[in-house]
């Protein structure tokens, strides 16, 4: 099994991907490192489609901003778009 709960080499991982993979969908993703260094993890596509998961819409992430009530004068230019050199 893997090295420590969860982390596992790259030549282990290489070696073993079928069960890195069935680690990760039984007990949560699982870290891959490189000489002692994390660098990839590996994560059930159940796990990976509930966390980037949109949560909200833009207008609702604007309406709970901070900054929504700070008082902020922006300004629109006047022109529709830049002039293009041709």
């Amino acid at each position: 099994m893997e090295t420590r709960k969860g982390c596992w080499s790259v030549a282990q991982a290489k070696a073993r991907f079928s069960e890195l993979i069935d680690v990760a969908v039984a007990h949560g993703p699982q870290t891959v490192t490189r000489r002692g260094r994390g660098v990839a993890v590996v994560i059930a596509a159940k796990d990976w489609k509930q966390r980037s998961k949109r949560k909200g819409s833009l207008v609702e992430f604007f309406s709970a901003s901070p900054l929504r009530r700070a008082g902020l004068k922006l300004r629109r230019r006047q022109s529709r778009s830049d002039p293009i050199a041709l």
